[in-house]
């Protein structure tokens, strides 16, 4: 063990020359240079030498370093459809980064590869490229994602943005919502638009599985929400986690009391990965039991519910949830049809909770906070 921290500490040392290690962001120093992190609800304590849970952050001498500032281990051109994003701009692309390195512990995780890897190596890129990159691959927007980006790329994000926006492109994080208030903050001074929030299960029965308690994330989407983020919620239903059908009602009522009716609400399909199979989770989850999760969403008043990961499926499809017609259409990740040019329903005249941009290239936006204007948070 003593071998194992001497190396993580030589590797660290070396990734401080270069243009990957940058003073963090949003941390404060204890006594004899130790310093506790505040960008997640973790809030490590980290002695010198030493990196916090997620592996990004390093304590050289009582000054607290980001590892992966800049520090690309993905890329890609992705739909919105992918994210998911099902009511923002959901038929174009945002070019999408990832680092490594994650503050949870999901054993089932599809990017094990880069979020269980704490960071040996730099492979930097410059904001202004990263953005010059966008309109060569015909792209509208940015996305941190992949592993947790909240404690990987937030210093670079928070320079990232601000560029893009003046660029006119919008910013989306996919994560898992479990920042502290004072980074959520940032990010939405910084110029985000949109996030994908993983809501991992119910309280109570979720920490074991995560390592981590779900309460800050539903703090940090409803602040998302009252100050005029797009708000989208992801639910992966995992047999034996979070498949029942009390949690499938617990977690549409928290979404529409907290969120709001309008806010978007994803359940998606499980296949095991990574040490799923370990923790003893079977192959996959029944396609019934995530029909079940999108009807439970329905009738607990939730306009907006898509299930995810079964390609062809017709509730992949955006409905008007007044009269029903079908206003986005979709065949799979890559073929998105936006059947409407304005926030109206063609057919009954109700008003369309998505954020698109119409025939004419003018952006038709919906104003998240009105969605959450007279609910009561329980």
């Amino acid at each position: 063990m003593k071998d194992r921290f001497e190396k993580i500490k030589l590797i660290s040392e070396k990734l401080l020359e270069t243009p990957c290690a940058k003073i963090a962001r949003l941390w404060e120093e204890l006594d004899n240079y130790v310093v506790r992190c505040n960008l997640c609800e973790r809030r490590c304590i980290i002695p010198p030498g030493k990196r916090g849970m997620c592996g990004a952050r390093y304590n050289h001498g009582g000054t607290l370093y980001v590892l992966t500032y800049g520090n690309i281990s993905s890329m890609s051109n992705n739909p919105m459809a992918k994210k998911p994003f099902n009511n923002f701009f959901p038929n174009e692309y945002a070019l999408t980064i990832g680092s490594w390195g994650c503050n949870f512990v999901c054993s089932w995780c599809q990017n094990w590869e880069i979020s269980k890897q704490w960071v040996v190596n730099c492979n930097y890129m410059d904001p202004h490229a990263f953005i010059d990159l966008i309109s060569r691959y015909n792209s509208s927007g940015t996305s941190f994602s992949f592993n947790e980006p909240s404690v990987t790329l937030f210093e670079y994000s928070l320079d990232v943005m601000p560029i893009a926006r003046k660029k006119g492109y919008f910013n989306t994080y996919v994560t898992n919502g479990y920042m502290t208030a004072e980074a959520s903050e940032l990010l939405v001074k910084s110029g985000l638009d949109a996030v994908n929030i993983d809501i991992k299960g119910c309280e109570g029965s979720i920490e074991k599985w995560i390592g981590a308690d779900v309460k800050p994330v539903w703090r940090n989407a409803r602040y998302f929400k009252e100050n005029n983020v797009h708000v989208e919620i992801t639910t992966l239903i995992i047999p034996n986690v979070n498949d029942s059908e009390k949690c499938f009602r617990l977690i549409a009522r928290k979404i529409k009391n907290q969120l709001g009716a309008k806010t978007p609400w994803h359940v998606t399909r499980y296949f095991a990965s990574y040490k799923a199979r370990e923790r003893g989770l079977p192959q996959s989850t029944p396609i019934e039991i995530i029909e079940l999760a999108r009807k439970v969403g329905i009738d607990e008043g939730l306009e907006y519910v898509y299930v995810g990961n079964i390609p062809n499926h017709p509730w992949e499809d955006t409905y008007c949830p007044n009269c029903g017609r079908v206003i986005i259409k979709r065949s799979g990740l890559w073929r998105v049809k936006v059947l409407i040019d304005d926030n109206r329903c063609p057919s009954c005249g109700s008003e369309l909770a998505v954020t698109f941009r119409n025939k004419d290239g003018k952006v038709i936006r919906w104003d998240p906070v009105r969605d959450i204007l007279f609910n009561e948070v329980e």
